[in-house]
């Protein structure tokens, strides 16, 4: 399976809530924790919290296209946090949580830029979609206690408050696309 496997970054506010929607997915085989998009190498947590690295709280996703289509992702993606909120999802604020997707090929690329478009003639609210689509160059895995965060931490706050309630929407809308051990 891993010849098959492609790969996407997205960043769409804090790290830990898009990690636990995108792990659902039948055909993702991976989905790390990380940082992308910025100037700062090997940069750290505190480092891109303070918003001076460049880099957004992003996902990299792998995934098995013959299970899951690009275009499922980004339906996922666009639905699981607000693209018109410029550096910002909620209340996090800053850089770090903009809405950016770094893609690993010119097709990936053509098809979220598409999306896009398709997204934006559709709205009746007429906020644009602030989302970055930019090409990746190189993602930094975040530390070791950022990954598999909900997993591991589903009795706080924070997990209860903000990231439960997502995955609740995306098992409700999207079931069809959930792992059959959801």
């Amino acid at each position: 399976m891993e010849d098959t496997l492609e790969s996407v970054v997205f960043g769409g506010g804090c790290f830990w809530c898009t990690e636990a929607v995108f792990k659902m997915l039948k055909g993702v085989a991976a989905v790390t924790s990380g940082y992308a998009g910025g100037h700062t190498e090997n940069p750290t947590y505190q480092e891109v919290g303070t918003g001076t690295t460049g880099h957004a709280e992003a996902i990299k996703i792998d995934y098995d296209p013959s299970q899951v289509s690009y275009r499922d992702l980004l339906t996922i993606f666009f639905s699981s946090h607000d693209a018109t909120q410029l550096n910002r999802q909620g209340a996090d604020i800053g850089t770090q949580y903009r809405s950016i997707v770094l893609t690993t090929t010119e097709e990936q690329q053509n098809e979220t830029n598409d999306f896009i478009r398709e997204l934006e003639a559709s709205s009746t609210d007429g906020d644009p979609i602030v989302t970055e689509v930019v090409p990746l160059t190189i993602f930094y895995p975040a530390e070791d206690y950022h990954q598999n965060y909900y997993d591991q931490n589903k009795q706080q706050g924070y997990c209860q408050v903000i990231i439960a309630p997502k995955l609740q929407k995306v098992q409700a809308q999207y079931a069809q696309l959930l792992n059959s051990q959801m």
